[in-house]
C-alpha cells in the first residue's frame, strides 16, 4: 500500500492505511470533511507538526488533495565525489540539495543531471538510481501549487570545484562528508532530510 508524506513549511501531512507506530506526537485529521486548502491556510509557518489522514485507500485520497493544487515537476540529485563526499549548496538562508523544474518534454532524470550541472558548475559522471519523491506545498500568488521532486544518486569524477549559480540565489556550494552534516542537519527542510535518510546518509 502506497503511503505518502507531504511537507508544508516546516510541517508534515502523512496520507496512510493505518496509523504509524511512532514516538513523534502525530495528529490525526477527520478524512470525512477534509478541505485540504483550508488546512493549508490554518497550518502555521513556525510549527514543526505532523499530521495524518488516515484512509483505506491513500492513493485515492492523494488524488483528491492533488485536484487543489496546480502541479509542478522538480528533479534534483544527491551528488557524491570520488573522495566519498557530498554535495550541498546554501540558498535562501538555508542548506539544501540542488534541483529545479522540469522543462516541457524533458525526461524527470534528464532535468535533475541539467540543474546539478547548472546550480554547481560540475559536469556529471553518473545519473544512476532514484532515491526518492518528495512533495511540498506553497502558495503562488492565489494558487496553491503541489510540487513533486523526484531524487536521483548521482556520482562526479575526482571532487571537482563547485561553481555556485549566484542567479539562482545559491551563495556557496560545497562538499560535506557525512561527519559535517550537523549544520545542514540543523538549517535545511524536512523534505531534505527525507532524501538524506534514502541516500543512508542519516
Amino acid at each position: 500500500m502506497k503511503n505518502y508524506r507531504i511537507y508544508i513549511n516546516n510541517n508534515t501531512l502523512f496520507i496512510a492505511d493505518e496509523l504509524p507506530k511512532q514516538v513523534n506526537k502525530i495528529q490525526q485529521l477527520d478524512v470525512k470533511d477534509f478541505d485540504f486548502t483550508a488546512f493549508y491556510k490554518n497550518v502555521s509557518k513556525v510549527s514543526e507538526r505532523e499530521y495524518i489522514l488516515v484512509h483505506p485507500d491513500p492513493k485515492k485520497m492523494f488524488k483528491k488533495l492533488k485536484k487543489s493544487c496546480e502541479l509542478i515537476k522538480a528533479a534534483g540529485g544527491l551528488v557524491k565525489s570520488d573522495k566519498g563526499n557530498y554535495l550541498f549548496i546554501f540558498r535562501n538562508k538555508k542548506w539544501d540539495l540542488p534541483k529545479g523544474k522540469v522543462e516541457k518534454g524533458e525526461k524527470m532524470k534528464e532535468a535533475g543531471l541539467r540543474e546539478v550541472e547548472e546550480e554547481c558548475g560540475v559536469k556529471i559522471h553518473t545519473n544512476d538510481e532514484k532515491l526518492c519523491k518528495t512533495y511540498h506545498v506553497y502558495t503562488l500568488g492565489t494558487k496553491l501549487v503541489l510540487k513533486k521532486t523526484n531524487w536521483y544518486s548521482m556520482t562526479v569524477k575526482g571532487e571537482p570545484k563547485l561553481i555556485p549559480q549566484k542567479e539562482e540565489g545559491i551563495t556557496k556550494a560545497s562538499w560535506l562528508n557525512k561527519t559535517e552534516l550537523k549544520p545542514v542537519i540543523k538549517n535545511t527542510y524536512p523534505s531534505i532530510i527525507q532524501v538524506l535518510e534514502e541516500g543512508k546518509l542519516l
